[in-house]
Formats: C-alpha cells, structure tokens, sequence
C-alpha cells in the first residue's frame, strides 16, 4: 500500500512538472532557439554519427539522477567533484556539442534557454537524424544548482536483472513498456569491455561463458576485449548493434532474439518472461518502436524537471551563474 502510494505520489509530480513545460516554449522570447540547435547538431552528425549515441546517453543520465536539470554538465572544481567525475559518467561525452549550441543560443537570446532544454532538443534531433521518428519535445525546463559526484553512483548497471532495473525506472515514473523501449537505444550505442567482459569467459565466477550469449558472438568480442581488465582509456569498445550500429532501427531487439544481447540486461529483456513479449513486438515492428521511442523520450524529459522560478538559465552550461552580491546598507 505504502509503495503504490508513492508510485502515485510521483505520477503527480511528473504530471505538474509536465504541465508546465509546453511545445513551443520560446517561441516568444526566442523563436529560432530550436533551428539553432538543430543547425549545430546537423553539422556534428555529419561527421560523428555516434554523436546520438552520445547525447542519448548524456540525456538519460542527467535525468536519472536529480532529474532533467543538466546537473550533468557541471565541471568539478577544486572544492567540490560534480556529477561529471562519477564512474558511470566518466564515458559520456558530447558536452562540446552542448556548449556550441548555447553559445550560439546565447548570441541570439541571452539568459533565455536553458541548458536542460538544449540537452532534450539537440537528443531529439539527433535520434532524428540517424532515423528516429520525429516528435514535438515540450520546453521549459530551467537548469539545477547542486551537481555532487555521489549522486550519480545509483545509475542501474548494465549487470542488472530485468527486475531490478525496472525499480530505478519505476522510481522516475516510467513504466515496463517504458524501460524496454528506451533501452532500444542501444540500438545505436557502444559500449567498453568492461561492462560485460565476465560474459564472454567468467559468468558470475563460474570461469564459462554466458550460456545466454550466441558462442560465435563471445568468441568474437572476446578476440577484441581478451580477458584482462583495462584502465577505462585503454578498454576498447564495441557495437551493442552488431548490424546496423549507426541506424536507428528495431535490429536491437531482433539480435536478443538470436542471443546477440552484447550486454547482460540487453539480452535479459528477451528471456524475461515480463519483458520477452515486449521485445518480441518491437522486433517484429519497427515504426511501432520508434513510436514508443519518441513517446518515451518525451516522458523521460519530463522527469522531475525544475520550472517557473526554480533552478536559473546558466550563462555557461558548465558552471553555475554567479551569486548575486548582496549589499548591505547602514541604517
């Protein structure tokens, strides 16, 4: 009784918090905030199409952990580590990207938008581009005014059972069909050696393989990945699609069928008989995936968002906007 009621006290929040963000935000205060957006993310794509990959992963995990308030980009100063230096951000990238774009936002609208709403923007348009369904993303958001290092230690691993990582999913208001979904995206993402090499020769201590994992696939990442663990810029990396690694696409799902899951929870989600009819739908309909996709996404930008006067429009999307001096007047 207790967790329903938390479950719906969250629902709440999610739907006042995305009753306050609109499609189309700043089309008084700064009409061509998304054209510019989109503009720097074209110009990215054409030479680094893992870039949506990148943002993807840069969205999701600023949303899960203080929600969609760019606390993510925060660089770590001398007093204080930031999100940023937290193990399971220290891979994300495409934060240069991020700047560009607010840098030429800012020339056009100063301290108008947010970098919270450039993040959700330049994802949109670069899942677009590698051939995602387009959908309207509602704006809004303002950016958070903590980043702390240890926040972002409870991301869910990729070592998880379906089951657990559902709660992290849960815990955000996200549902079953949402979790399967936006775990799709790793249809166009990569991921180190470390992250699943106990698959591919150790399974849980047993010193086999992962029987759920096609032989011809571990024989093959395990000529790249060996045995032996790396320092984190030395690990090399791989597709989690092993087809179409740069297209958005639904061959994700169809390569767990064929127990080509790279990594555990991703060939989790086609045994799970919770999850399993989920991904067999997705596999079998592509324009029915990124349908869901862009449905989920919109849901996931929503996540505790700050709105009205909470949180600032930082200047630089890397440090907060300086405090106000307060001035003190004699009687």
């Amino acid at each position: 009784m207790k967790e329903a009621l938390i479950i719906f006290m969250l629902c709440c929040i999610l739907h006042i918090a995305s009753a306050q963000l609109k499609v189309g935000f700043y089309k008084s205060t700064c009409p061509q905030a998304e054209s510019i957006v989109r503009g720097v993310v074209q110009q990215r794509f054409k030479t680094d199409r893992s870039i949506t990959a990148a943002l993807l992963r840069m969205h999701f995990h600023d949303c899960f952990v203080r929600g969609c308030d760019a606390s993510i980009l925060i660089d770590t100063t001398r007093s204080k580590s930031s999100e940023k230096d937290a193990g399971p951000n220290l891979t994300v990238r495409g934060y240069d990207l991020i700047d560009a774009a607010k840098k030429a936002v800012e020339a056009a609208c100063p301290s108008t938008v947010s970098c919270a709403d450039i993040i959700t923007l330049a994802t949109r348009d670069s899942v677009v581009l590698a051939g995602g369904q387009s959908y309207n993303a509602p704006t809004g958001r303002r950016d958070g005014l903590v980043s702390d290092v240890n926040d972002a230690f409870d991301l869910p691993g990729p070592d998880l059972s379906v089951s657990d990582t559902f709660q992290f999913f849960r815990s955000k208001g996200m549902t079953l069909n949402d979790m399967v979904t936006l775990l799709g995206a790793h249809t166009v993402g990569v991921a180190h050696c470390g992250f699943f090499q106990d698959r591919l020769s150790n399974f849980q201590g047993t010193g086999r393989p992962d029987g759920t994992m096609d032989p011809r696939l571990a024989a093959s990442l395990l000529k790249i990945c060996g045995t032996q663990s790396r320092p984190l810029n030395r690990d090399p990396s791989v597709f989690l699609d092993q087809g179409t690694s740069f297209a958005f696409d639904n061959q994700f799902y169809n390569q767990t069928l064929f127990r080509r899951g790279i990594m555990q929870i991703d060939q989790e989600l086609a045994l799970d008989r919770s999850t399993a009819p989920i991904v067999r739908g997705f596999a079998a309909n592509g324009n029915a995936f990124k349908k869901s996709f862009a449905n989920a996404m919109i849901k996931l930008g929503n996540v505790e968002v700050l709105v009205g006067k909470a949180g600032e429009i930082r200047k630089n999307c890397r440090v907060f906007n300086p405090k106000p001096k307060v001035v003190r007047r004699g009687l």
